[in-house]
């Protein structure tokens, strides 16, 4: 084992946001056209249910609009800037994944009408992945590698697509790999189907 690895490489370290990988430009988001309180990770972990209920609604509706004109999109944008602010706080990364929202960007990184919204949303679900510090068992984590391996695929040749989806991609493998090595049964939410290891070796070989 001495030989083999160096202590270096069994050092875990992020793969979204990660500044050896890719410099990230910092997150900013507009107080001022959020339509909803901009509240801190501190004050959001400490919200009894009723207010966290209340205010994860607002943050779904907003996010789920069908409206398609610019301010829509920009609004969109400002609140997802916002959601990469809290999802580094592990126990609203928790909350956050195991709610109605994680479906929510499932959806929007289907059919978000433009490639910055899908970017974000992959940004905040990677986020998610790497900081929370519980998986619950009903969250839909198999859908989400499954659309992610969809959309690389399809977007092979974009290097800058790429970029966006794949830390997500690598953040959920992670913590699916994580989760059941904690637990003695695998859940059944939690299958990687093969193209994603498919897609991946891909990604490695040819990129």
């Amino acid at each position: 084992q001495e030989l083999i690895y160096t202590e270096s490489d069994l050092i875990v370290t992020p793969i979204i946001d990660n500044p050896k990988i890719i410099k990230q430009v910092p997150v900013r988001f507009d107080m001022k056209t959020l339509h909803i309180p901009t509240y801190s990770a501190v004050k959001l972990s400490s919200m009894k249910d009723v207010d966290w209920n209340d205010f994860l609604q607002r943050v779904c509706l907003l996010l789920d609009s069908s409206e398609k004109n610019t301010g829509a999109a920009r609004s969109k944008l400002n609140l997802l800037h916002y959601l990469c602010t809290v999802a580094v706080h592990k126990e609203i990364a928790s909350r956050l994944i195991s709610s109605q929202l994680f479906p929510i960007l499932i959806q929007q990184l289907r059919a978000a009408a433009t490639w910055d919204i899908r970017a974000k949303v992959a940004r905040v679900i990677g986020l998610l992945a790497l900081h929370t510090s519980e998986l619950g068992e009903n969250v839909p984590v198999s859908e989400a590698i499954i659309l992610l391996t969809e959309l690389i695929r399809e977007n092979f040749r974009n290097s800058e697509l790429k970029q966006c989806l794949l830390p997500a991609l690598g953040e959920l493998l992670y913590l699916i790999a994580s989760e059941e090595e904690k637990r003695e049964q695998p859940r059944e939410g939690w299958v990687v189907p093969s193209a994603a290891y498919t897609v991946l070796m891909r990604c490695l070989r040819e990129g």
